[in-house]
């Protein structure tokens, strides 16, 4: 069976548990509402009560050293929004985060070599 490349699970997946885990720091950390984390995360309320409730992006855990990461991004981010995708871009690019991303490659596809490391080549795009 083959599964999603990589850069869909990034989209369908780590991205969207990036979202919940800022927007659950906003929340319970720094005491933002509903409403106010979906204006400095420019996503609906409904986005942000799903994330909180465990309705979207459920399946992705973070480990201590990406939640912290995570915390550091929440606080910039809530000073100045305009922050928010590069902090989001930094976060993605986490080996922590890549790890998570390359076990749920590994795991939807079988064919993958087993030193499969497609997740992890130098994102360094060169233009001429």
């Amino acid at each position: 069976m083959q599964g999603q490349m990589p850069q869909e699970i990034e989209v369908w997946y780590i991205i969207p548990a990036l979202r919940r885990e800022l927007a659950k720091v906003m929340i319970n950390d720094m005491g933002l509402s509903q409403k106010g984390v979906s204006k400095v995360m420019n996503i609906t309320e409904a986005a942000v009560s799903q994330y909180i409730n465990s309705k979207r992006a459920k399946d992705v855990i973070f480990t201590k050293n990406v939640m912290k990461e995570i915390k550091v991004a929440a606080k910039k981010v809530k000073e100045n929004n305009s922050l928010l995708i590069p902090e989001m871009t930094k976060l993605t690019r986490l080996t922590g985060v890549k790890q998570v991303m390359c076990y749920m490659h590994k795991k939807q596809d079988i064919n993958l070599p087993e030193n499969c490391e497609i997740c992890f080549e130098d994102d360094i795009i060169k233009i001429k």
